[in-house]
């Protein structure tokens, strides 16, 4: 894996609508720019490749999420949600961005936070530098907790170039700062 840059944002929600929020809800990204394996060759049916830099970037991802939240005072145990996404280049494959998020992402993320039963959420996209992407945040356990049903956006100005894929990581502590939508 050949990483350019490395960004992580924690955002920490003492008040919501004027009310406060206590404890804070935390939310951490972590995402990495990186060369895109399969950049420039067209259609490529072996994506071994893209899946092994699906490993390797969730194992960095959430060693530095962890961190960031650590910083905070959140510990593995207190990670309630999880989302992930990538843009590709444009010398990319939307198919590249999948074989890095879906078949073996997962694993180190669970591993690091102490399980993980429900799917991590995601998207994925073909964009330029500068490009937003808006990841799912979803419950780690069970994808109908409602307090858990978020979202955050990324932006990284200058990726990802033609060549490149960013890839990200959410972990949150908290749901939704003063969830209070519940099931009828």
């Amino acid at each position: 894996m050949q990483i350019r840059s490395i960004i992580t944002q924690v955002t920490q929600t003492h008040r919501e609508a004027d009310a406060p929020v206590d404890p804070a809800t935390v939310v951490a990204v972590a995402a990495l720019v990186c060369t895109n394996p399969g950049a420039g060759r067209g259609r490529l049916e072996d994506l071994t490749e893209l899946e092994q830099l699906g490993i390797d970037s969730a194992t960095r991802l959430v060693t530095e999420a962890l961190a960031a939240l650590a910083a905070v005072g959140v510990t593995p145990d207190q990670v309630r949600g999880y989302g992930k996404g990538a843009i590709v280049g444009v010398d990319g494959d939307r198919e590249h961005t999948a074989a890095v998020l879906h078949p073996r992402f997962g694993a180190p993320v669970r591993a690091a936070i102490g399980g993980g039963a429900d799917i991590i959420p995601g998207t994925k996209m073909v964009a330029g530098p500068g490009a937003s992407i808006t990841m799912p945040i979803g419950n780690k356990d069970d994808r109908w907790v409602f307090d858990d049903m978020d979202a955050v956006s990324i932006s990284i100005p200058d990726a990802p170039k033609a060549n490149e894929i960013v890839i990200a990581l959410v972990l949150s502590a908290g749901g939704r700062p003063n969830a209070r939508v519940k099931k009828p």
